[in-house]
């Protein structure tokens, strides 16, 4: 319990920090940092259809960060959730726009095509690292940029639209995530079926690593290879499997992102959700449920900082500069995390003498 305590207060120091230096740019600028902030929240909240694009934003964020999150839980830091995002949004736009069927079975067919292409895309770099200790660092960066070349080839020359030169056709209503009832609900929002997806990621995942055989296996082998090896568990199979899933997650992202939040795939941008994933999945504590909370957070920041700009004299920019500061702060959070041990020791202390039973001893 205490060790949950620790990463709350390191995650919630991180935060006020990054919103301190935030504060502190906004006035060195000329601003106002409490307008600033005011309208900043209000862009991400202040209406019912803004809420709905935070919930958007928040759904690729959160599949991102359960990416990042996933691969650090289980030893392997996964830097391409970026390339296995398109490489998920390819396979679940080709889905989309060349396969006919019913709504439900699309739906579920470009979900599924759009999992597994994140996962092959996850799997190279896996097989590297357990038959050839390759790092995952640079093999999922290399692939990122073999997922930017595919799509910016493939889209033009099987998937373009008519008219259209670098994007895709459109996605038929028929394979989209939007839906009339949530664009009802939320007003016109982005909002999409991404967020279910997300929603039910998070508890998937959260339930694989707490409550199932697998689970412990793949964060043993995260823990010490060589102890796992020694126990009988399969460590190489484990660890393609891992970065499998956290391309797999990360795919999830391209078909809420692709299918969802936009209409088509446009070639020649690396998303930067996949980055962004990072940061959720550090100020998450790699904790699925603190993964979604992080989400929703950086969802609001991105939401609000067109309206904040559009209210006040502050740059958007200053939004991204704090999202930065937080991912800073919380890179620290051994630093951080040490400061309030200590802090917290020396207070039991010092309560400890100036109780009734310190006075007599």
């Amino acid at each position: 319990m205490k060790r949950r305590d620790d990463i709350l207060v390191t995650s919630l120091l991180a935060v006020l920090l990054g919103l301190v230096a935030g504060a502190l740019l906004m006035a060195a600028i000329g601003g106002d940092p409490l307008e600033g902030y005011t309208f900043l929240i209000k862009g991400g909240l202040m209406n019912i259809e803004r809420i709905g694009n935070t919930l958007a934003t928040a759904a690729n964020l959160t599949l991102t960060g359960l990416s990042v999150a996933f691969a650090f839980r289980t030893g392997l830091f996964n830097i391409g959730a970026a390339g296995q995002m398109l490489a998920g949004g390819l396979c679940s736009t080709a889905v989309a726009l060349l396969v006919s069927a019913p709504r439900p079975l699309l739906l579920a067919l470009t979900i599924l095509a759009g999992f597994l292409g994140g996962a092959l895309w996850g799997f190279l770099p896996g097989y590297l690292k357990a038959r050839f200790n390759v790092h995952e660092v640079v093999a999922t960066i290399m692939m990122n940029w073999i997922a930017y070349w595919t799509v910016y080839y493939i889209v033009p020359a099987r998937l373009k639209g008519a008219y259209l030169e670098t994007e895709s056709a459109l996605i038929p209503a028929a394979a989209s995530l939007k839906t009339r009832w949530l664009d009802a609900l939320f007003e016109g929002s982005y909002i999409n079926l991404g967020i279910l997806i997300a929603i039910v990621s998070v508890l998937a995942v959260h339930i694989l690593l707490k409550r199932t055989t697998l689970g412990f296996e793949l964060q043993a082998v995260g823990y010490n290879r060589h102890a796992a090896e020694s126990a009988g568990i399969r460590v190489e199979r484990d660890m393609v499997l891992s970065m499998m899933i956290a391309g797999g997650l990360a795919g999830l992202a391209g078909v809420s992102f692709y299918t969802g939040y936009a209409s088509n795939m446009q070639i020649g941008v690396l998303p930067s959700q996949g980055f962004d994933g990072i940061a959720v999945a550090l100020l998450g504590a790699t904790e699925p449920l603190g993964v979604f909370a992080s989400a929703l957070f950086f969802g609001v920041l991105h939401s609000g900082k067109g309206f904040m700009n559009a209210m006040t004299e502050i740059p958007p920019e200053i939004s991204d500069t704090i999202i930065a500061t937080i991912i800073y702060f919380t890179a620290t959070s051994v630093l951080i995390g040490r400061l309030w041990r200590g802090w917290r020791r020396k207070n039991a202390k010092r309560r400890a003498k100036a109780s009734p039973e310190g006075e007599g001893a």
